[in-house]
């Protein structure tokens, strides 16, 4: 079973869509969470969660206080699952989009986003998670201080991130590697 891990909606269980996803497990949302709340970036914070399955990471965010989330998946019926959760949920910053993680970052001009999740699935080449992390480098698309994180098998290469960029830290949680990164603070506009 997959819950919510802390905040509003904490203890809460999730759906799962039946096949297709791999929930990021609750031992690293907390992890991950905890982090990034000592970065300071949850709190009032429009968040992007790219690939976003269940909606787990993007619906944690928002239950610890995330102004606007916006969830993104290709898959209908991940979509579905992602309504259902934010209905029952009753969390009512979440907005629900299905897309191509690679297609909205380039199409849909909602920025600036101040924390993007990405948690594609492992078999989503490593080419395509690099060419999403090039499309969020356009200036407007983060704002100054913005976190990227990206979720991958530990298998996986390490994100290329794009120029202007500072590597923030890495984490391994059993099969799972966890990067953070972000437009250096010289690079970021003013």
């Amino acid at each position: 079973m997959t819950r919510i891990v802390a905040g509003s909606a904490g203890g809460r269980s999730l759906r799962v869509p039946p096949k297709g996803t791999r929930p990021t497990s609750e031992k690293v949302r907390e992890a991950l969470f905890s982090r990034l709340e000592h970065l300071d970036v949850v709190d009032d914070a429009r968040v992007l969660d790219l690939y976003a399955g269940s909606g787990a990471l993007g619906l944690e965010a928002a239950s610890r206080g995330a102004a606007h989330v916006t969830l993104v998946d290709s898959s209908r019926q991940a979509v579905e699952v992602c309504r259902r959760n934010v209905r029952e949920l009753g969390l009512t910053v979440v907005s629900v989009v299905l897309d191509r993680a690679e297609r909205f970052v380039l199409d849909v001009p909602t920025a600036p986003w101040d924390l993007v999740l990405l948690d594609p699935p492992y078999d989503v080449p490593e080419g395509v998670v690099d060419a999403v992390l090039e499309a969020l480098a356009v200036p407007e698309m983060l704002t100054p201080g913005a976190i990227v994180v990206v979720e991958r098998s530990k298998r996986s290469a390490p994100p290329t991130w794009p120029t202007g960029w500072e590597a923030l830290t890495h984490k391994d949680y059993g099969e799972t590697s966890v990067w953070l990164a972000g437009p250096a603070e010289d690079d970021t506009p003013a």
